[in-house]
């Protein structure tokens, strides 16, 4: 398979219009411009009238069946022009990229997150080591209970942030992410929720908590921090994790490509107001 980004184009190329395009899409000029493209590239012939109906939806399912996205992998053949399809309809520089954290104590956060990639478990799969461990205690807990860990990992990177500005932590202190997510719906915290998040790619900030729910009874999902945006993809720094993604993994690890529309919750965001 092949990126439709390498062809040429006489105009420069939109930019993402900030949401999915989609079958009765009422902006009729966006899919006229989506519609031309995929003339363009072969995925036609296609009428240009502006109506997103079932001849515009088949020729994007065909696209997205032919070509890859900007890492090179699948697209999701959904017959949406979502922020991932759309740069690999119109160049990745069409897309939201962010990656500096325009908040103090956001940036900081994250400078203490990058400081731990490599710590790992001892033993690997034990949810203990002197560092983790550390991690633990700074949440409450005893490290003797072998909590996931993954929550106090980001708990820690913003109280060693704070502590470095001389502020107060405003972080709820839990190793829940669930609860996490919960009360600072409760707490009046910042939250931006996935379906959001995934619409407009542009709202993901660094230095954003991402929250997944994993379907765990217990409540323990999965969570990390936001290090960089890359229109519908994220560069994140995860604890508890793995090179897989997984929430019981065995150290911290700077994780590259991973989709917005993976973070089923949402983002929590703790910059000032």
């Amino acid at each position: 398979m092949a990126s439709a980004t390498s062809s040429s184009r006489s105009a420069g190329p939109p930019p993402f219009p900030g949401r999915i395009v989609k079958a009765g899409d009422s902006d009729r000029e966006t899919v006229k411009t989506i519609q031309r493209r995929l003339n363009e590239i072969g995925c036609g012939p296609i009428d240009v009238d502006g109506d997103f109906g079932k001849q515009t939806t088949a020729a994007v399912k065909l696209f997205q069946a032919r070509f890859t996205d900007s890492d090179g992998l699948p697209l999701v053949t959904d017959g949406k022009v979502g922020s991932i399809t759309w740069a690999a309809l119109f160049g990745t520089q069409t897309v939201p990229t962010v990656q500096t954290a325009s908040d103090s104590l956001l940036a900081e956060a994250l400078k203490v997150a990058q400081s731990e990639i490599g710590v790992m478990e001892d033993p690997p799969g034990s949810n203990r080591g002197p560092r983790v461990d550390e991690y633990v205690r700074r949440v409450g807990l005893s490290p003797k209970g072998k909590f996931p860990w993954c929550a106090a990992f980001v708990y820690f990177c913003f109280d060693e942030a704070a502590k470095t500005l001389g502020r107060s932590n405003p972080v709820i202190k839990t190793a829940s992410v669930l609860d996490h997510w919960n009360r600072a719906a409760e707490e009046g915290v910042r939250r931006l929720t996935g379906t959001k998040a995934v619409q407009n790619p542009e709202l993901v900030q660094p230095g954003h908590i991402f929250i997944i729910d994993t379907g765990d009874p217990g409540g323990a999902g999965h969570t990390g921090l936001v290090l960089q945006v890359n229109g519908g993809k994220l560069v994140t720094i995860e604890g508890n994790t793995n090179d897989g993604g997984s929430r019981e993994g065995v150290g911290v690890f700077r994780r590259d490509g991973r989709k917005i529309a993976q973070i089923n919750k949402g983002f929590i965001d703790y910059s000032a107001a």
